[in-house]
């Protein structure tokens, strides 16, 4: 349930509002809109039906959110979320793209295809500290020394950093090296991942699980808003059907459903829809023109060599064309990437 406070709502009014409810036993969610403030109540709704909240000041109107995801909903919040990370905003008018290896390797090649991504146009640099692999005897990833390389980069370029973690004890050691705390498709549903990530300081790009529905997809993302860390990024990257031809089948389709019924900023990540590198512009295309807040591409600049996802990385000639090509679509829809 949401109380939707009257235009001009006095400070005092919400903070009585907010005392009440939490002496009540509710949970309290704040929206700052640009004319109006929402207080979304998470608690025991028969009681709320009870009490008498429209007569209390500064209170417009009470209203149920019929939305299972409640936190996510646009009837919680209206207006776009805007993630905040570093100096870069993902959810405005630009679009953001995140490019790398798919797992950090090594430092001196880390370096080098985080100069070739933001000389391209890329912000923020992608790579695996902790890999999630189907098979126990593939690369796992270089753990804390993988973090260093990532943090080491950042110095030297500037970019930000996202990465994944796989484990809940692993989260402030994440959190203390990068800037965008990956949750990856394999853990969607992973509760008590998502409850230790939404308590972090950082944001979370949630990525959607393999077979997972949207609205499955925005109930894990719920669990990450319920904790407090609103700062959340939806993330595309395909999910399983019987087609064979790609790795998975992107649902450009969940791009505009999302966005009419969340808040919260999406991106794409073309290259593990894909599966194969000549497939990764089209798609990227695709994203951008159906309204996609950003792309996250795997790049590396020797990809027969690559420990992990080599055939869907692209070369950074590659993703430097692919970004030329972006830019008109993106000035079509009224964007800049």
């Amino acid at each position: 349930m949401i109380i939707v406070l009257r235009p001009g709502a006095k400070t005092t009014e919400k903070k009585h509002i907010i005392k009440k409810m939490k002496e009540m036993g509710f949970q309290t969610m704040v929206s700052e809109g640009l004319e109006r403030t929402i207080i979304g109540l998470i608690g025991e709704e028969d009681l709320l039906r009870t009490l008498p909240i429209e007569a209390m000041p500064g209170v417009e109107r009470v209203m149920q959110v019929l939305k299972p995801y409640k936190l996510v909903s646009r009837e919680f919040k209206p207006a776009d979320t805007v993630v905040k990370a570093g100096n870069v905003r993902i959810g405005g008018k630009k679009i953001v793209v995140a490019a790398g290896p798919c797992a950090v390797e090594d430092k001196d090649s880390l370096l080098h295809i985080g100069k070739e991504v933001k000389k391209a146009g890329a912000v923020i640099l992608r790579g695996g500290a902790f890999k999630p692999r189907s098979s126990p005897y593939a690369f796992q990833g270089l753990g804390e020394e993988g973090l260093k390389y990532l943090q080491y980069v950042r110095e030297k370029t500037g970019l930000l950093v996202v990465s994944e973690v796989m484990d809940t004890r692993d989260v402030a050691l994440v959190e203390d090296y990068v800037d965008i705390i990956q949750i990856g498709a394999r853990n969607m549903q992973n509760f008590n991942l998502l409850k230790e990530v939404g308590l972090a300081k950082k944001p979370i790009l949630l990525k959607r699980g393999l077979m997972a529905t949207v609205k499955e997809f925005l109930m894990s993302a719920e669990y990450i808003l319920s904790q407090g860390n609103f700062n959340v990024i939806l993330c595309e990257r395909g999910i399983r059907t019987f087609e064979d031809s790609t790795r998975n089948t992107l649902d450009v389709s969940a791009i505009p459903v999302i966005k009419s019924l969340s808040h919260l900023p999406v991106i794409v990540d073309p290259s593990h829809a894909a599966g194969k590198w000549e497939y990764v512009s089209a798609l990227s295309k695709a994203a951008v023109a159906a309204g996609a807040d950003g792309l996250i591409v795997e790049v590396h600049h020797k990809p027969e060599d690559a420990m992990s996802d080599g055939e869907q990385s692209l070369l950074p000639k590659t993703f430097s064309a692919m970004m030329k090509e972006l830019k008109p679509i993106a000035v079509a829809i009224k964007r800049t990437i």
